[in-house]
């Protein structure tokens, strides 16, 4: 699934590419596309054509587009919210390209810039959806999310202070997106190899060094992989204009079990967790002591 630094790409795409244009049309071409939206495909539609897009937004992993009416009411509005799953793709393509083999959904515009708003998604496990705002501007369903590192609102003190009292282990926190949003797997593998912490430390040991430490690593590779395009390792992850991100090149643990470490030159390891894999230098990240 596409974590903070792809979410963050398609966001920039969008804001350049679609903010400010106003639906003309829109055709839902699967019915799991929109499946979050519980009133169907036909009020989809219906109620997305004449709205005007704004400035895409994100938190975390989390991509909307809040929607400006023609005739402003006294709310906090609607968004269009985007859920990419594994492998959903927002792309702007020209009108009359031929269609992805996976078109979901299609918006046009009402504009002559000759381009249209497509999701394509191959497994069909994300979905656009419409949702009323909060009065912060996010939609509902997600005002549940916190913060992400590189928001700059980010309160590093209160995330150590929630860490020590969550009484978990430190993947499984840095993957609870109500504590901190954004980080997934590959990242969290990242930060914490760069921090020697093994997956499966108590988060009641961390101190405040130590946390501030482990805040650095992840905001320093998710910046790293943001400058690169996002991590892709298949065609499923791409921006707005169908391009692919490098960063998998960049990685120092995630998906290179029985590699070298790139710090001690031990193998890396690999094990089951959580339904996923973590990968980490048994040299370097040492496992917690039991007993």
């Amino acid at each position: 699934m596409p974590e903070l630094p792809e979410v963050e790409v398609v966001r920039r795409g969008l804001e350049r590419w679609v903010a400010g244009r106003t639906v003309d049309d829109v055709e839902v071409l699967h019915p799991r596309a929109v499946r979050r939206h519980l009133a169907g495909g036909v009020d989809f539609a219906a109620r997305l054509r004449g709205l005007r897009f704004g400035t895409a937004m994100r938190r975390g992993k989390y991509l909307w587009v809040p929607l400006d009416e023609a005739v402003p009411s006294d709310d906090a509005g609607s968004s269009l919210l985007g859920h990419l799953g594994m492998s959903g793709q927002l792309l702007v393509r020209p009108a009359g390209t031929p269609d992805e083999k996976h078109l979901r959904i299609r918006v046009r515009f009402d504009d002559a810039l000759g381009t249209e708003l497509r999701f394509v998604d191959q497994r069909t496990f994300g979905g656009l959806s419409l949702h009323d705002n909060t009065p912060d501007g996010l939609p509902d369903v997600i005002a549940h999310i916190a913060r992400d590192p590189l928001d700059p609102a980010f309160d590093d003190v209160a995330f150590h202070t929630a860490l020590r009292l969550r009484r978990t282990t430190v993947k499984r926190a840095l993957l609870d997106q109500s504590l901190i949003s954004g980080v997934g797997n590959i990242y969290a593998d990242e930060a914490l190899w760069r921090s020697r912490l093994h997956y499966e430390r108590p988060t009641a040991t961390l101190t405040r060094p130590g946390t501030a430490e482990l805040l650095g690593h992840i905001r320093d590779v998710m910046r790293e992989a943001l400058d690169q395009g996002g991590t892709s390792f298949d065609s499923l992850y791409v921006n707005v204009n169908g391009e692919s991100g490098y960063f998998d090149r960049s990685l120092d643990a995630y998906g290179r079990e029985d590699e070298p470490c790139h710090r001690c030159g031990t193998p890396m390891r690999r094990r089951p967790w959580m339904n996923r894999s973590s990968y980490f230098c048994p040299r370097c990240q040492r496992p917690p002591r039991t007993g």
